[in-house]
């Protein structure tokens, strides 16, 4: 009777533990799409305000392609770059970027640029700054990052990239430097990353419209 008692409760788990396993697996499955579509619209969302729909007439989404870069991007691992597009002509890049030397870590971005060299708009789309503080560099915050729009390589000259604390031309936040420091070097490097690999971008640009579009056609 205890062995038959005992085969019997084995088997019960055995059942409730598939069953779970079951019921996980399945939440997740799910979830993940949901969940991919909430990341897909909020960068598409996050493009938008970089580079608006009156200046381009693809789909960024869709026209991309794959950079590693740790010289100037600080990236550890492949990831997208979106191209904007005009009448089958590049206008704008949008870069991820990150700032490694956030004041509570890491601070993820987007960064535009166009054509010409000059910002297109920089959004931070991932951070860990202290509310209140650091977070100011967030969009939602305040309008602080909306000073990098229109500046290039010569606008300001390169010594003065940097926060008016380090004899810079870019404002800190009171009680708060390393972050907006950090935010401040990460955008001068993308201008300098695509400075020294502009031709190849360019190029990079062309077959990713042309990859997207076939795509398109083929649907």
């Amino acid at each position: 009777m205890i062995g038959q008692a005992i085969s019997r409760n084995s088997l019960l788990l055995g059942v409730f533990a598939v069953v779970t396993t079951g019921v996980i697996a399945a939440t997740f499955l799910g979830t993940k799409d949901r969940i991919a579509e909430q990341i897909r619209a909020a960068r598409a969302s996050a493009l938008l305000e970089i580079v608006p729909d009156d200046r381009h007439n693809n789909a960024m989404l869709d026209t991309t392609f794959a950079i590693d870069d740790s010289e100037f991007l600080n990236l550890d691992e492949e990831q997208q770059v979106f191209v904007a597009m005009q009448n089958d002509m590049p206008v704008a890049f949008v870069f991820p970027a990150i700032a490694p030397d956030g004041y509570s870590g890491a601070i993820e971005l987007l960064v535009g640029v166009n054509v010409d060299g000059s910002i297109a708009g920089a959004r931070v789309v991932q951070h860990e700054e202290t509310p209140g503080l650091g977070d100011k560099v967030d969009l939602k915050k305040s309008d602080w990052i909306l000073d990098f729009d229109d500046r290039s390589l010569g606008d300001p000259e390169p010594a003065q990239w940097k926060v008016k604390k380090d004899k810079g031309v870019f404002d800190q936040f009171t009680g708060a430097t390393i972050t907006p420091r950090a935010v401040t070097g990460a955008v001068y490097k993308t201008l300098q990353y695509y400075r020294k690999h502009n031709e190849g971008l360019l190029a990079q640009a062309q077959a990713a419209a042309t990859a997207s579009e076939e795509t398109n056609d083929g649907k």
